[in-house]
């Protein structure tokens, strides 16, 4: 269990979102949570390859030079071939 300080303000906001999604402020609590926390550890993963890139402990590749045999010539949303399993970065 873990208890936290929230300013007035920010309970007050709680409560409101709370009572419109008529959802519980837990839930609320919860959800923001879940999701920040998700954004966080995208972010720290992303940070730790740029390092690792940047120190050239890590390979990579563009696009055109896939080691995959037979990719399409298509990115999908985030600029990853599509099929393209080796590792990738786009710089």
């Amino acid at each position: 269990m873990l208890t936290i300080r929230l300013p007035q303000s920010v309970e007050k906001r709680l409560e409101r979102l709370a009572r419109r999604a008529g959802r519980t402020e837990t839930f609320c609590i919860w959800e923001a949570i879940l999701r920040r926390l998700e954004d966080l550890e995208d972010l720290y993963l992303a940070e730790g390859t740029l390092k690792r890139i940047r120190r050239r402990q890590r390979t990579h590749h563009p696009a055109e030079t896939c080691p995959e045999a037979a990719w399409p010539r298509t990115l999908n949303c985030v600029g990853k071939p599509t099929g393209c399993g080796g590792p990738w970065v786009q710089l």
